[in-house]
């Protein structure tokens, strides 16, 4: 049995409370995320081959345990090449430097404008040569979200680097089935919009929301942020994200209010509600790859090369999302839907699916539609499992709303007791062995209930408002 070690926030087959999800951050601050992870377990489990997340978190003196337990260390990664995510990419590096089993990257990205001009990454420019001369030297190539970063990396020197999407695409394999439904979109349609905080905030996207969600009442928007969720089910307003209150995801947002607003911790139950819908759209590639998945229609409004190279590689429809702003009624559902051709991405769907699954041969790697059961086993399963729907609004106050919530924080301060207790008898014993020690000023279990209640304070207030 091959075992390969996949680079995820957690496994596919984890049914996690959404408090838990939430707390553990499995999402990795971003629901897409897992999208793709999942993707890759799926498509990577075949019946020789048993596939391990590991977590997002870097360990890097889990290298010696990783060569001796594992065959491959597999890297699902997005727009890994931008500034924010550098020191997160070095430390990476790191571990992949001390690994002696294949290393095999799948759709690494870099990020910039739609303009494809690459001067605001040449301050990390050390730390990517790094990081792909130390996957290089454990792999046949380095797979890449499409023609902006194939060229990027070619521009450094590389020349072992192949344009293969992002494994998402290929959840189910060679068959993508997407078509309209519907002749055309009227002011009753389901219609999924979704958007970032930046997109929201800084390029236009507000406007676009505000005007569809007047037009169209069965609108729902769909974030992805840890802060989005933590809006929705806690109403925690301490991130930064909190003041951009023209997203929807923002308690005091209209759609929030009419509990048209939704966050997945799971793409399962993403996907499966989103089959009810009949189009989407917004700045999300993942929000409108999981539409697609589903076999729904969907327009990605594009601000940036990680999303507009996606676009261009799969031929998913798609608009600039600076030019669609200036005229929000450009960006109508209607119109989008109307123009959208899905002939390319369905049609050449199978193209790409086999470049794909060449790399991952090329690299030693099987895939469960060639070696296996084409996924059965893995659907089968997935469809055992009882996952949390998706997180809606909190905007109730009945004791039905709040006891999930007063029984997780409870469990939260039970653990937090237990480990104070342990702490004190192991400050005693050390007191003892080295001599007095002062005592903290303020006690763990003290420290942490106030970080414990501290959401749920907020939201009780809210809630009085």
């Amino acid at each position: 049995m091959k075992r390969i070690l996949l680079r995820s926030g957690k496994s596919p087959y984890d049914v996690l409370s959404v408090e838990e999800a939430l707390h553990r951050d499995v999402i990795a601050t971003n629901s897409g995320n897992l999208i793709f992870s999942d993707a890759a377990h799926k498509i990577l489990q075949t019946p020789d081959t048993e596939v391990v997340s590991n977590g997002i978190g870097t360990d890097v003196t889990a290298a010696a345990r990783i060569n001796e337990e594992y065959d491959a260390f597999v890297v699902p990664l997005a727009n890994a090449f931008r500034p924010s995510f550098e020191a997160r990419l070095k430390r990476l590096t790191r571990l992949i430097s001390k690994l002696r089993i294949p290393v095999v990257v799948l759709g690494v990205g870099a990020q910039t404008g739609v303009n494809y001009d690459p001067s605001r990454l040449k301050p990390m420019e050390r730390s990517v040569r790094e990081f792909c001369a130390a996957v290089l030297e454990r792999s046949a190539s380095i797979g890449v979200r499409g023609e902006f970063t194939e060229q990027y990396l070619r521009d450094m020197g590389f020349r072992d680097v192949e344009v293969i999407g992002c494994p998402s695409m290929f959840l189910y394999g060679a068959e993508l089935d997407v078509r309209k439904r519907v002749p055309a979109l009227t002011a009753e349609s389901r219609i999924a919009v979704n958007g970032s905080h930046s997109a929201v905030q800084k390029q236009g996207l507000d406007r676009i929301i505000g005007r569809t969600h007047a037009c169209y009442p069965n609108l729902r928007f769909i974030g992805q942020n840890l802060s989005d969720a933590r809006q929705l089910h806690w109403r925690d307003l301490s991130d930064p994200n909190s003041l951009v209150t023209a997203m929807p995801t923002h308690p005091d947002h209209p759609m929030y209010r009419e509990d048209k607003v939704r966050v997945y911790v799971d793409p399962v139950t993403w996907i499966d509600d989103l089959r009810g819908f009949d189009f989407s759209f917004g700045s999300r590639i993942h929000g409108n790859i999981a539409a697609l998945l589903a076999g729904t229609p969907a327009t990605v409004l594009c601000g940036d090369s990680r999303t507009l190279e996606l676009c261009r590689y799969f031929e998913i429809p798609h608009r600039r999302l600076d030019e669609a702003a200036k005229d929000p009624r450009a960006a109508d559902p209607a119109r989008l839907y109307e123009e959208a051709d899905l002939g390319g991405l369905v049609g050449n769907h199978r193209e790409r699916f086999d470049r794909f699954t060449g790399f991952l041969e090329k690299n030693g790697l099987r895939n469960t539609f060639t070696h296996g059961d084409g996924g059965a086993a893995f659907e089968k399963r997935m469809r055992s499992l009882s996952f949390p729907p998706g997180i809606r609004p909190w905007n109730d106050t009945d004791l039905a709303s709040l006891s999930s919530r007063f029984g997780w924080l409870h469990s939260q301060v039970s653990e937090l007791t237990q480990a104070n207790a342990k702490l004190r008898k192991e400050l005693a014993r050390s007191r003892k062995e080295q001599g007095a020690l002062p005592a903290p000023a303020t006690s763990v279990y003290r420290r942490a209930r106030r970080v414990v209640g501290r959401p749920l304070r907020r939201a009780l207030q809210s809630g009085k408002q």
